[in-house]
């Protein structure tokens, strides 16, 4: 009997956890570790700050939903991971102290660096959690006249809700009869293109920005937050009236001094998902080392890619399913919304189109998640 740990409870983590209890025989143990019970569907938080959905329209209870799955679930805090004990360590939570494995999937997330962008943690908005969205929403109704940030920090790597943030806002300010009285400006430090991962998608996005009255300023590296003004590293600052800033990310801290991630915190894997130094190792979602944005498309497909190559291992045979890194969202602007397909290895020519029916189908596929899950 193998013993496999999943250690996260995000896309990555309950994708794999699924496909193991369809695929793995009852003979085998299948444990989920997270942080929280409760699981959000993260591409629906802009639309929940500003009240286009409910929170319990993007959350489920996970505990609940793999426990019918035959899946132990264990909340709590990973403290550290241990490859060469092959155990892992709670901090606190349904279970204190170690837990060993069998096979480990690693599928933590990301941590929010905030604490590089001075200010931000006491001045800043972001859209990451369900708190921080319903608090930025609160705010989004306080706001009729002035001007509002939109940032995106070096190192963010996820430039989805900061286009689909500024869109809402102008929507909804041109509901109120405001819009003329505001000015949305979106600040980086990388083109449209490398926003996204190389996608050459600047001149179909540059295009909508126009369209919605919206300022993209893409050499701003933002370092530090005041209580009205938004500062660069090159010494300008923007006043602000509202903002909403996406901080840096790196890869969770439970994995230092384990030897399996590189400089920036994320684990380095090979094109069938294993820990380059752990053979018992897997790795999922945003804690992996690969170029580009960190999406739940890309979480889910490796996630697939993992389970496939595990219960190989476990009947002992050789691991072939290869994990090819490719680009794939929704822009939902709320009119004629973005779909992006891109080879992030320059494989395959990329697709850009714009339709209704992309936000159409963005939305149905969060309904779809939670009637699947719920």
């Amino acid at each position: 009997m193998a013993n496999v740990l999943i250690a996260g409870g995000g896309f990555a983590g309950v994708v794999a956890a699924e496909l193991l209890a369809k695929k793995l025989g009852r003979e085998h143990e299948i444990s989920l570790v997270s942080r929280h019970r409760k699981f959000v569907y993260y591409p629906a938080l802009v639309r929940f700050a500003f009240d286009e959905c409910t929170a319990d329209e993007i959350e489920f209870n996970v505990r609940e939903t793999l426990t019918d799955h035959r899946i132990r679930f264990l909340e709590g805090e990973v403290a550290r991971v241990y490859p060469s004990k092959k155990h892992i360590t709670f901090a606190h939570g349904d279970v204190e102290g170690d837990i060993p494995y069998d096979y480990l999937i690693l599928a933590l997330g990301r941590r929010l660096k905030t604490e590089a962008v001075p200010g931000f943690y006491e001045h800043a908005n972001h859209l990451l959690t369900l708190n921080a969205a319903e608090k930025f929403g609160r705010a989004v109704k306080q706001f009729n006249k002035g001007t509002a940030i939109i940032g995106y920090c070096d190192g963010a790597r996820l430039a989805v809700p900061v286009f689909e943030t500024a869109f809402a806002l102008a929507r909804k300010l041109a509901a109120r009869g405001t819009r003329s009285d505001c000015q949305i400006k979106i600040v980086a430090n990388e083109s449209l293109n490398e926003m996204f991962g190389g996608a050459p998608i600047s001149e179909s996005l540059t295009e909508t920005l126009k369209s919605h009255d919206i300022e993209l300023i893409n050499d701003f590296s933002i370092t530090k937050v005041t209580s009205n003004e938004i500062f660069a590293s090159d010494g300008r600052r923007l006043e602000y009236d509202l903002n909403m800033v996406l901080p840096p990310y790196s890869g969770p801290g439970a994995l230092i001094r384990t030897g399996l991630v590189d400089q920036d915190g994320y684990i380095v894997v090979d094109a069938q998902m294993r820990a380059s130094k752990g053979d018992s190792i897997y790795a999922i979602g945003d804690c992996v080392s690969l170029p580009g944005p960190k999406m739940g498309h890309m979480a889910v497909r490796q996630a697939t890619v993992a389970v496939e190559n595990l219960i190989k291992q476990i009947q002992g045979e050789k691991c072939t399913a290869a994990y090819e890194h490719e680009l794939m969202l929704v822009i939902d602007t709320g009119g004629e919304s973005t779909f992006v397909h891109y080879d992030l290895s320059g494989g395959e020519a990329p697709t850009i189109s714009q339709s209704r029916f992309w936000g159409w189908a963005k939305r149905k596929q969060q309904q779809f998640w939670q009637a699947q899950h719920s």
